[in-house]
């Protein structure tokens, strides 16, 4: 399987991915125990590219696996040809960083993968490892894009067997992991928390998970304006939503029991 992976001992435990867009959140999840990281910007919209700076001081303070999110704007995963050059551009400076894989995801107009630009993203990146994002839990036909994307060339697939929960698509992810086979990894995501994790591991058979387990917390300002919104959601200029250490702890120590049985 194509992972971050060495020994068979490593292969057979599971890998947690932690999704993060703060460096707060980066040193969160590597002390709860996390082996890879997803780096990202603006995790209200689903995730966009992350700036250089943030990738660089992550990269200067994090020693685990960090994956930058390659992702121009937020919205539908159809781009423009601009919008492919600027991905082009930011898998080069993930390059330059020092990060060891990035995450992106192409469709179509009609749905599908965009092999050949899915192709050249994946060229552009070696050698760094490869994770198509969610964008294909928005895909017309899931075991057709699976295909489409081990033509391409890619690593890694996130997926909740295209539901808003990966809990409601435990079946579909099951046949996927199985359709993958050795070559591709499946890595199932979305709703995973420390409750429901050895369920979706026992019942799928993936090996890796990603996951989130951010809370809120209160601004440290005093003074606040509550006449101005500076979001779409009226008061987050006061709350910040970071990734915690113990949780991240707890997820990890729930995937970890059920891979001793």
């Amino acid at each position: 399987m194509n992972s971050d992976r060495g020994s068979k001992a490593t292969r057979d435990a599971i890998l947690l991915e932690i999704c993060v867009d703060s460096v707060d959140s980066a040193l969160a999840a590597q002390q709860g125990g996390a082996h890879r990281i997803e780096l990202c910007s603006s995790l209200i919209e689903g995730g966009v590219t992350p700036s250089a700076g943030l990738m660089s001081i992550v990269r200067d303070l994090v020693s685990i696996h960090l994956y930058a999110m390659i992702r121009p704007r937020s919205g539908d995963f159809c781009y423009s040809d601009e919008e492919l050059a600027v991905m082009q551009r930011d898998i080069k400076v993930a390059k330059q960083i020092g990060a060891n894989g990035v995450v992106f995801g192409i469709l179509d107009h009609d749905g599908m993968v965009d092999v050949a630009r899915c192709r050249r993203l994946v060229d552009a990146a070696r050698p760094l490892k490869v994770t198509f994002h969610r964008a294909f839990d928005m895909s017309r036909d899931l075991n057709q894009s699976l295909e489409q994307i081990i033509h391409a060339g890619v690593d890694r697939v996130l997926t909740s067997g295209a539901h808003e929960k990966v809990e409601e698509g435990l079946s579909k992810l099951m046949q996927l992991n199985r359709a993958a086979g050795n070559r591709v990894a499946v890595m199932a995501g979305g709703g995973i928390t420390e409750r429901n994790v050895r369920r979706i591991i026992q019942e799928t058979g993936v090996r890796e998970i990603h996951a989130s387990v951010r809370v809120p917390i209160p601004s440290p300002m005093r003074h606040r304006n509550e006449k101005v919104a500076m979001a779409n959601l009226k008061g987050r200029e006061y709350q910040r939503i970071v990734v915690t250490e113990e949780k991240v702890r707890r997820l990890l120590a729930a995937a970890s029991d059920t891979s001793r049985g």
